[in-house]
């Protein structure tokens, strides 16, 4: 319930903050500019509660364990002893048309994990072993886990508009509000252990997801940029394969992440776009 309220709280924070763009001084139409982009940051997640469906035939399983909590896993507190792309990274690519700079579109990829949270006491109702259970057990990793661990992994096709606030008068510095929605594929990875069964971790489309984001960006040099966004997403997960079987899983998700992006002015390149 804590962690149900939590969300709600930064669910209600980023509608605020996403309807605030929409009064933001977007007169000054001088200050757009159309370009390419590319950024690269890391995030931090927090997930609703949610349901973990099984479905395992040949084992007379068909069950759900409900209202479990999960927990992401940063990897980013230890960026310089492993991999950029091990702690949990994301990635835009996009570009802003010419004929109205304040608009753009993008491609949109965060790289996060869920983990089924150790210790917690899960209600299961279904049936395990042909016969019905109505029941709670604790998650023990060496039993029972469920992880999207190296990626539950959002991607989305967002359509993009910003919103000039403030800058230098010779313009090498920038401030804008850029707001985004969009939806696409999920692509996770895989990897359980369920009643001491445990699949072959793997990746593969496993549904879809829809998001809502909102960035404070600042653009320095004409060539720079550094976003500090947030961002909610819905996130929708079926026919994942498991052992002798398949599962589904919904939940929403609140994030917070920083990138930093390269700018390529696109006005000699593209005459009307």
């Amino acid at each position: 319930m804590e962690l149900f309220q939590t969300m709600n709280k930064r669910t209600i924070l980023c509608c605020f903050l996403f309807s605030l763009s929409l009064f933001s001084d977007g007169q000054e139409v001088d200050n757009y500019h159309p370009h390419f982009y590319f950024a690269w940051g890391y995030n931090k997640e927090w997930y609703s509660p949610s349901t973990i469906h099984i479905d395992q035939p040949s084992l007379g399983n068909n069950y759900d364990l409900k209202d479990v909590t999960g927990n992401d896993r940063i990897g980013w507190d230890k960026l310089f002893t492993h991999e950029p792309t091990i702690p949990q990274y994301n990635y835009r690519i996009g570009f802003y048309r010419r004929k109205n700079a304040s608009v753009g579109f993008e491609l949109n990829f965060d790289h996060t994990k869920y983990q089924l949270t150790p210790g917690q006491n899960a209600h299961i109702v279904g049936t395990i072993n042909n016969r019905h259970v109505d029941t709670n057990m604790i998650i023990v990793d060496d039993y029972y886990f469920w992880k999207l661990n190296n990626g539950a992994n959002f991607f989305c096709f967002n359509i993009i508009k910003r919103f000039f606030v403030t800058g230098t008068m010779n313009g090498k510095i920038r401030t804008y509000l850029v707001t985004k929605a969009g939806i696409g594929p999920v692509v996770p990875h895989i990897e359980n252990t369920l009643m001491g069964k445990s699949n072959t971790p793997h990746f593969q489309l496993g549904g879809w997801n829809m998001g809502l984001e909102l960035n404070y960006r600042c653009e320095f040099l004409r060539h720079f940029y550094v976003d500090i966004a947030q961002k909610l997403d819905y996130a929708r997960y079926s026919g994942l394969i498991i052992y002798e079987g398949k599962g589904k899983q919904s939940f929403s998700c609140y994030e917070v992440m920083a990138t930093l992006g390269v700018m390529i002015p696109i006005r000699r390149i593209i005459r009307d776009m």
